[in-house]
């Protein structure tokens, strides 16, 4: 299951990243989109994350590693295809194939981890997992910023979505999985004692979206960051978190979740002021790395909710946690591409605002937490 679930993250992330260091460039270069467009498009992208709740019932006709397979297919696919469509009807399109591929494995993967994995192990695996894909995407970033200067946006799509296709056949054509599992409830859950859990993944999405919607986006539309100065930006940024990564599913097993979510919320809020104030580009580009950082203590939400949930509620509580994670996602970038309009610092001001919530939410954790016994 580790092996199966590496290839496939890798593919995931690959996938992601690609997108996102390339969308903003060939939004404003190639498509000619202003931010009301990009909030729009982000929105979108993130409608197949709201809809992760229906992953409980497409497993009832289709195991939950073949769903994972099948959800690297789809986004290898969206992406491949993203070049041919050069417009903001073409983008939103190919967006969401691209992003049901990824919410959906995102969904099964935190799941399968959190069922393969005990609470002894699930966070060193969360971080090891975060760790190859960052390494993984060093590699993408060195790939992107040589074939810029040979290929157009079309053939570079074309090319990583391929190779994400091939990793998911080989993801089809393998079953890690074993019999003495926990069996997990085919239904949807939705439980009173979660709400912790729902809670900080719904503010988590809320000020996570923020970012993923207007911090690449200030760089390239204020900053004039070009296509080679984003993806290094991502690749310097990849190699730090390579090393962190594991450092930080270590920290949550011997400072508990409390502590290590409390710091992230913390420093995002310095974070998002930083963003709406500053204007250095040196200084910008820090903060995206240090966000990117902060952003991988979020691993502590599941590992969590791992310790005080019935084994038999982990798949279902993913998908409704991927929901509830979505549900300000779908709005919020749209919303916010509008405030953009007026005044670029008021999503950061926002993002910085939810930190604070989040933070004395997280307070709510008790500091020694035992796994219940299902």
């Amino acid at each position: 299951m580790f092996r199966f679930l590496m290839v496939l993250t890798v593919s995931s992330t690959v996938g992601l990243k690609a997108w996102l260091t390339l969308f903003n460039n060939f939004s404003v270069e190639v498509a000619h989109l202003d931010g009301s467009h990009i909030g729009m498009i982000q929105s979108v992208r993130e409608i197949p994350g709201f809809l992760a709740l229906l992953a409980v019932f497409i497993m009832l006709v289709i195991k939950e590693h073949r769903l994972s397979a099948l959800s690297i297919l789809c986004l290898g696919l969206g992406l491949a295809v993203t070049g041919w469509f050069p417009s903001y009807l073409g983008l939103i399109f190919t967006t969401l194939i691209m992003s049901f591929g990824f919410h959906y494995y995102e969904t099964t993967n935190q799941s399968l981890t959190l069922q393969y994995f005990d609470a002894t192990q699930s966070p060193w695996v969360f971080g090891k997992m975060r760790s190859l894909a960052a390494a993984s995407s060093v590699v993408m970033g060195i790939l992107i910023y040589c074939l810029a200067a040979l290929l157009n946006y079309a053939q570079i799509y074309l090319i990583i979505g391929g190779g994400i296709v091939a990793a998911s056949i080989w993801g089809l054509l393998h079953d890690p999985t074993h019999r003495d599992i926990i069996p997990q409830h085919k239904k949807m859950i939705f439980r009173k004692k979660y709400w912790l859990f729902y809670f900080l993944t719904f503010m988590g999405g809320a000020r996570r979206q923020i970012f993923m919607a207007f911090a690449v986006f200030l760089l390239v539309k204020r900053c004039h960051f070009s296509l080679q100065d984003i993806t290094i930006l991502f690749v310097i940024n990849d190699l730090i978190n390579y090393f962190l990564s594991p450092i930080i599913g270590k920290c949550i097993l011997r400072f508990g979740e409390r502590k290590v979510l409390s710091l992230e919320y913390s420093s995002i809020f310095f974070i998002f002021l930083a963003y709406a104030l500053v204007q250095s580009k040196l200084v910008l580009s820090i903060l995206f790395i240090l966000d990117h950082v902060f952003f991988n203590f979020s691993i502590a939400i599941q590992t969590f909710f791992q310790k005080v949930a019935d084994p038999r509620d982990i798949a279902p509580s993913m998908a409704m946690g991927f929901t509830i994670n979505h549900i300000a996602a779908v709005f919020l970038p749209a919303i916010g591409g509008l405030l953009w309009m007026v005044d670029y610092r008021i999503p950061f001001v926002a993002g910085a605002a939810m930190s604070v919530v989040s933070l004395v939410a997280v307070q709510q954790i008790p500091a020694t937490v035992t796994r219940r016994e299902g």
